[in-house]
């Protein structure tokens, strides 16, 4: 049985760029979706915060696993554009991003996504802030 929580998390998986940062799924729910990113070197620029690549990576996929938490069976989503606006540098243990459905529609899902930083298990400063925009398209394989 193809459930929302196996469908998001298929996708999530399809994305190998994710598995190469170390995101991890916290919450899938419809129209709300939870990523964790590990603070580790790897993910880091040269003043030793995590890199705005991988911030806006963590943000986009959150927030398109919640567009397609809304899509029906069949389709897949893509990025049309977005928006990110970093507000304090990258630190802390990870890094949280939740995705969030701002307007659902058949074809365009306009989204948004907070990224704070985590330490000791207590979210933080607000990292960054997204406005995005999903398509769906036909699933490929």
């Amino acid at each position: 049985m193809d459930t929302l929580t196996d469908r998001l998390r298929a996708n999530l998986a399809g994305q190998r760029l994710l598995a190469t940062l170390g995101v991890e799924i916290v919450e899938l729910a419809r129209g709300r979706v939870v990523l964790d990113l590990p603070v580790r070197p790897e993910v880091t620029q040269q003043n030793g915060f995590v890199h705005a690549g991988a911030i806006s990576t963590l943000a986009d996929a959150a927030a398109g696993a919640a567009a397609l938490s809304l899509m029906p069976a069949g389709k897949d989503v893509l990025s049309v554009e977005f928006k990110l606006n970093l507000l304090s540098p990258g630190v802390g243990d990870r890094l949280r991003a939740t995705g969030t459905v701002v307007r659902s529609g058949r074809t365009i899902t306009v989204v948004g996504a907070e990224v704070r930083s985590v330490t000791g298990g207590v979210p933080g400063k607000e990292v960054a802030l997204m406005q995005g925009t999903m398509i769906a398209v036909d699933r490929t394989a």
